[in-house]
Protein backbone atom coordinates (compact mmCIF):
# COMPACT_ATOMS: atom_id res chain seq x y z
CA UNK A 1 0.00 0.00 0.00
CA UNK A 2 1.33 3.30 -0.93
CA UNK A 3 1.89 5.67 2.44
CA UNK A 4 0.65 9.25 2.09
CA UNK A 5 2.28 12.44 4.22
CA UNK A 6 -0.03 13.20 6.51
CA UNK A 7 0.12 16.93 5.81
CA UNK A 8 -3.30 19.52 5.67
CA UNK A 9 -5.74 18.99 3.01
CA UNK A 10 -4.30 21.60 -0.07
CA UNK A 11 -0.52 21.62 1.14
CA UNK A 12 2.15 19.49 -0.80
CA UNK A 13 5.46 18.24 0.86
CA UNK A 14 7.06 21.74 0.19
CA UNK A 15 4.66 24.39 0.84
CA UNK A 16 4.38 22.69 4.42
CA UNK A 17 8.38 23.34 5.25
CA UNK A 18 8.48 26.53 3.45
CA UNK A 19 5.63 27.82 5.82
CA UNK A 20 7.37 25.78 8.78
CA UNK A 21 10.59 27.57 7.57
CA UNK A 22 9.27 30.96 7.20
CA UNK A 23 6.74 31.69 10.03
CA UNK A 24 8.23 29.19 12.56
CA UNK A 25 4.93 27.08 13.10
CA UNK A 26 3.10 24.88 10.79
CA UNK A 27 0.73 27.26 8.75
CA UNK A 28 -2.49 25.84 7.25
CA UNK A 29 -2.79 23.46 10.49
CA UNK A 30 -5.60 23.56 12.84
CA UNK A 31 -4.90 25.93 15.47
CA UNK A 32 -5.20 23.46 18.18
CA UNK A 33 -2.69 21.38 16.45
CA UNK A 34 -0.27 24.26 15.76
CA UNK A 35 -0.84 25.50 18.91
CA UNK A 36 1.02 24.57 22.58
CA UNK A 37 -1.03 22.42 24.24
CA UNK A 38 -3.13 23.85 27.08
CA UNK A 39 -2.62 27.70 24.99
CA UNK A 40 -1.44 30.37 27.06
CA UNK A 41 0.60 29.87 30.33
CA UNK A 42 1.23 32.28 33.30
CA UNK A 43 3.82 32.34 35.95
CA UNK A 44 4.67 34.41 39.43
CA UNK A 45 7.86 35.71 39.77
CA UNK A 46 9.40 39.10 41.26
CA UNK A 47 11.56 41.72 39.03
CA UNK A 48 13.35 44.34 40.63
CA UNK A 49 12.94 47.76 38.76
CA UNK A 50 14.96 50.43 39.93
CA UNK A 51 15.36 49.08 43.79
CA UNK A 52 12.06 48.32 44.25
CA UNK A 53 11.01 44.98 44.15
CA UNK A 54 7.58 43.61 42.06
CA UNK A 55 5.37 40.58 42.49
CA UNK A 56 3.61 39.67 38.99
CA UNK A 57 1.71 37.22 37.52
CA UNK A 58 2.20 37.28 33.51
CA UNK A 59 2.10 35.33 30.65
CA UNK A 60 5.54 33.78 30.03
CA UNK A 61 5.75 35.13 26.77
CA UNK A 62 5.84 39.04 28.30
CA UNK A 63 8.34 40.46 26.75
CA UNK A 64 10.59 42.82 29.76
CA UNK A 65 9.45 45.90 27.69
CA UNK A 66 5.27 44.74 28.02
CA UNK A 67 6.08 44.26 31.43
CA UNK A 68 7.62 47.60 31.93
CA UNK A 69 4.64 49.82 30.38
CA UNK A 70 1.24 47.57 30.52
CA UNK A 71 1.66 46.48 34.02
CA UNK A 72 4.00 48.57 36.02
CA UNK A 73 3.04 51.66 34.30
CA UNK A 74 7.25 52.53 33.49
CA UNK A 75 6.49 54.08 30.28
CA UNK A 76 9.81 55.69 30.19
CA UNK A 77 10.85 53.29 27.81
CA UNK A 78 9.56 53.35 24.50
CA UNK A 79 8.25 50.98 21.93
CA UNK A 80 9.78 51.79 18.74
CA UNK A 81 10.70 48.77 16.36
CA UNK A 82 9.49 45.92 18.62
CA UNK A 83 12.42 44.28 16.56
CA UNK A 84 15.36 45.34 18.80
CA UNK A 85 16.50 47.43 16.28
CA UNK A 86 15.69 50.70 17.32
CA UNK A 87 17.39 51.35 20.79
CA UNK A 88 13.89 53.06 22.22
CA UNK A 89 13.54 49.95 24.63
CA UNK A 90 17.05 50.19 25.78
CA UNK A 91 16.75 49.57 29.94
CA UNK A 92 20.34 48.24 31.67
CA UNK A 93 20.13 44.79 33.27
CA UNK A 94 22.72 44.59 36.11
CA UNK A 95 24.37 47.63 34.83
CA UNK A 96 24.65 46.11 30.65
CA UNK A 97 22.35 47.59 27.97
CA UNK A 98 19.70 45.58 26.64
CA UNK A 99 16.76 45.77 24.29
CA UNK A 100 13.89 45.17 26.91
CA UNK A 101 11.97 44.32 23.53
CA UNK A 102 13.79 41.09 22.50
CA UNK A 103 14.24 39.94 26.24
CA UNK A 104 11.43 37.82 28.36
CA UNK A 105 10.71 39.52 32.20
CA UNK A 106 10.51 35.83 33.02
CA UNK A 107 14.21 35.43 32.69
CA UNK A 108 15.09 38.80 34.30
CA UNK A 109 13.82 37.58 38.05
CA UNK A 110 17.08 37.87 40.30
CA UNK A 111 18.54 40.82 38.08
CA UNK A 112 18.49 44.51 39.14
CA UNK A 113 17.12 46.98 36.05
CA UNK A 114 17.12 50.27 35.72
CA UNK A 115 14.78 52.61 33.43
CA UNK A 116 15.00 55.88 32.67
CA UNK A 117 13.11 56.87 35.50
CA UNK A 118 15.65 55.64 37.91
CA UNK A 119 18.55 57.42 36.71
CA UNK A 120 17.41 60.37 38.63
CA UNK A 121 17.37 60.40 42.29
CA UNK A 122 14.28 62.48 43.37
CA UNK A 123 14.51 65.79 41.72
CA UNK A 124 18.71 65.32 41.05
CA UNK A 125 18.65 63.99 37.41
CA UNK A 126 21.38 61.78 36.26
CA UNK A 127 24.77 64.04 34.99
CA UNK A 128 23.71 62.41 31.46
CA UNK A 129 20.16 63.49 32.20
CA UNK A 130 21.61 66.80 32.40
CA UNK A 131 24.13 66.85 29.53
CA UNK A 132 21.33 65.29 26.95
CA UNK A 133 19.30 68.74 28.47
CA UNK A 134 21.84 71.33 28.27
CA UNK A 135 23.50 70.21 24.68
CA UNK A 136 19.90 69.75 22.98
CA UNK A 137 20.22 66.07 22.75
CA UNK A 138 16.41 65.16 21.43
CA UNK A 139 14.11 67.01 19.16
CA UNK A 140 10.71 64.53 19.64
CA UNK A 141 12.18 62.72 22.43
CA UNK A 142 10.93 59.51 21.98
CA UNK A 143 14.07 57.55 20.98
CA UNK A 144 15.81 60.19 24.36
CA UNK A 145 15.16 57.65 27.00
CA UNK A 146 16.74 54.70 25.17
CA UNK A 147 19.56 56.90 23.98
CA UNK A 148 20.30 57.90 27.86
CA UNK A 149 20.58 54.66 29.43
CA UNK A 150 22.96 53.44 26.57
CA UNK A 151 24.89 56.42 27.25
CA UNK A 152 24.99 55.56 30.86
CA UNK A 153 26.15 52.13 29.61
CA UNK A 154 28.83 53.38 26.91
CA UNK A 155 30.44 54.94 29.69
CA UNK A 156 30.96 52.08 31.98
CA UNK A 157 32.07 49.97 29.22
CA UNK A 158 34.62 52.09 28.37
CA UNK A 159 36.14 52.28 31.83
CA UNK A 160 36.10 48.42 32.03
CA UNK A 161 38.35 48.89 28.72
CA UNK A 162 35.59 46.99 26.45
CA UNK A 163 36.52 47.70 23.09
CA UNK A 164 34.28 48.65 20.14
CA UNK A 165 34.74 48.30 16.18
CA UNK A 166 36.39 51.79 15.91
CA UNK A 167 39.19 50.93 19.21
CA UNK A 168 42.91 51.19 17.69
CA UNK A 169 44.27 48.86 20.47
CA UNK A 170 42.49 46.18 21.27
CA UNK A 171 44.85 44.82 23.05
CA UNK A 172 45.35 47.56 25.77
CA UNK A 173 44.56 46.82 28.83
CA UNK A 174 42.65 50.04 31.18
CA UNK A 175 39.95 52.50 30.04
CA UNK A 176 39.04 53.16 26.27
CA UNK A 177 39.28 56.99 25.78
CA UNK A 178 35.79 57.89 24.49
CA UNK A 179 36.75 60.41 21.36
CA UNK A 180 33.87 61.17 18.52
CA UNK A 181 34.68 58.07 16.49
CA UNK A 182 34.16 55.54 19.65
CA UNK A 183 31.14 57.54 21.04
CA UNK A 184 29.31 57.33 17.54
CA UNK A 185 30.16 53.44 17.36
CA UNK A 186 29.12 52.83 20.52
CA UNK A 187 25.74 54.43 20.05
CA UNK A 188 25.18 53.20 16.77
CA UNK A 189 22.52 50.88 17.90
CA UNK A 190 19.98 53.83 19.28
CA UNK A 191 18.58 55.06 16.24
CA UNK A 192 17.25 59.01 16.26
CA UNK A 193 15.00 59.34 13.31
CA UNK A 194 15.38 63.08 14.21
CA UNK A 195 18.98 63.27 13.42
CA UNK A 196 19.87 64.83 16.74
CA UNK A 197 23.59 63.03 16.58
CA UNK A 198 25.70 65.90 16.79
CA UNK A 199 24.24 66.80 20.12
CA UNK A 200 24.29 63.12 21.35
CA UNK A 201 27.67 63.18 20.72
CA UNK A 202 28.40 66.09 22.72
CA UNK A 203 26.41 65.07 25.34
CA UNK A 204 28.16 62.00 26.19
CA UNK A 205 31.39 63.20 25.48
CA UNK A 206 30.92 66.09 28.01
CA UNK A 207 29.94 63.69 30.44
CA UNK A 208 32.81 61.51 29.69
CA UNK A 209 35.31 64.17 30.33
CA UNK A 210 33.73 65.36 33.64
CA UNK A 211 31.85 68.17 32.52
CA UNK A 212 28.96 69.54 31.44
CA UNK A 213 29.14 72.42 28.91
Amino acid sequence: MEKKDNFPEGLTRREFVEAVVVTGVAAGLPASAAEPSGGAQTAAYALNINGQDHHLTLDTRTTLLDALREHLNLTGSKKGCDHGQCGACTVLANGRRINSCLSLAVVHQGDHIVTIEGLSQGDDLHPMQTAFLEHDGFQCGYCTPGQICSAVALLDEARAGAPSAVTAQLRSVGPVQLNDDEIRERMSGNICRCGAYPNIVAAVRAVSQGRRS
